[in-house]
């Protein structure tokens, strides 16, 4: 069996990074599989390029723009998919037996190319790293239902693009075989309620993840390794673009004001691109000194898994979100997670059992697990559930079973 992984990228961004994992598991467990790309970034030999031109990205941001009346406010918040590569023409798609989809926005796959791929004869399985492939425009609805009438009045995009997009998309897949993969049960149910996904198949299986490289590890060690304080309680917040407010880094800093009151002493470490930009929105007394560290993006997988085993609590105030691989990365390392009780979060954490579940946007409760998890030794429970939930051998046997 051949299968070809459709990304946009090889390995920025979560969606990305997951794609990557699965076709080394897939690999792993007697599957041909490969990655046809547009951005390549390492010489991994199972990896090709598409090469496409930067026009189909520039042109779609410009419609978005127009569409928009010149406001970048919901810019990246959507994509319409006007403009992409000729992926069909290619021989790595002639040659595989399944085709599987992972992201494939911002100029990478129009509309029209995916309509070629869905009636192309191959197999078709489409893992939901967002909610772009079930909906009109948008990646996440947060409280707006509208796609389950068709997209009309979208709130991020103004006229009737979201509703022309979303019956394109009806259009392309009702006579299509398509088997929809929510890496979390809760895209699953919200996938299931779209129109989009009537007459196909719905189902959910979790990222898979690399256990040899994020695994429980000393801790003072990993701390010596980066430099880090040896004596003080480290709380980490990392994402690839740590100013994005989707992650929630205002609720954060109004939780370490909490913790700061119970007279905890704590230090926090920021990963990720323009970490050193949010020193100035930390409280005073934390904004110098050992108090934080912030470190840039880190792409390498085996020092981002140090990380993890040096800082005793990872948290996640992230506002919307799927099935975060950072939670996964983080428990795998036996470092317990906090996080809100959104997306698919709460089938990563059991509360207060390797972690804990904040109420949705509730800075003084996001305190509160934060000084739980400091308080209590979940390490081992944290570690137990993510090598029983995110092993690449069940992982890669469950897509085996779809493509089958």
């Amino acid at each position: 069996m051949k299968v070809l992984i459709l990304s946009t990228s090889e390995r920025t961004g979560g969606a990305a990074i997951a794609a990557n994992r699965l076709c080394r598991a897939l690999n792993n467990n007697g599957v041909r599989a490969t990655m046809l790309v547009r951005d390549k970034q390492t010489d991994n030999i199972n990896v090709s390029r598409l090469r496409v031109s930067r026009w189909p990205f520039l042109w779609e941001r410009l419609r978005i723009l127009l569409a928009n009346r010149l406001s970048r406010r919901n810019l990246w918040a959507t994509d319409i998919a006007c403009a992409g590569g000729d992926i069909t023409a290619t021989d790595e798609f002639r040659q595989a037996d399944v085709i599987h989809l992972h992201w494939v926005n911002q100029g990478f796959l129009s509309l029209k190319e995916l309509d070629k791929i869905l009636h192309s004869g191959k197999r078709i399985v489409w893992t939901l790293h967002d909610q772009w492939p079930t909906v009109g425009v948008c990646h996440y609805s947060a409280a707006c239902d509208h796609y389950t009438t068709g997209c009309h009045r979208c709130p991020q995009m103004l006229g009737a693009l979201p509703h022309r997009v979303f019956e394109k998309k009806r259009a392309c897949y009702e006579t299509a075989i398509l088997t929809f993969v929510g890496c979390s049960q809760w895209i699953a149910r919200l996938a299931a309620q779209s129109p989009l996904c009537q007459g196909h198949r719905v189902t959910s299986v979790p990222n898979a993840l690399p256990h040899d490289i994020f695994h429980p590890m000393h801790q003072q060690t990993a701390r010596m390794a980066h430099n880090l304080p040896l004596d003080m309680r480290l709380i980490l917040f990392s994402a690839f673009k740590v100013t994005d407010e989707r992650k929630g880094f205002r609720y954060l800093v109004e939780a370490l004001t909490d913790v700061q009151r119970a007279s905890v002493p704590v230090a926090l470490v920021v990963v990720g691109q323009q970490a050193e930009g949010l020193r100035q929105l930390l409280p005073t007394e934390m904004a110098e000194g050992e108090n934080i560290c912030c470190i840039p993006y880190v792409a390498d997988e085996r020092q981002m898994a140090s990380l993890y085993a040096a800082v005793d609590v990872f948290v996640t105030p992230s506002l919307q979100d799927n099935l975060p691989n950072t939670i996964a990365e983080a428990m795998s390392v036996g470092t317990p997670c906090v996080g809100f009780e959104v997306g698919g979060i709460p089938e990563m954490i059991d509360h207060k059992e390797n972690g804990y579940v904040a109420r949705y946007c509730d800075a003084h409760d996001l305190a509160e697990g934060i000084l739980y998890c400091l308080s209590n030794d979940l390490r081992t429970e944290a570690a137990q559930k993510a090598a029983q939930t995110y092993s690449e051998n069940d992982v890669a046997r469950k897509y085996i079973e779809l493509y089958d």
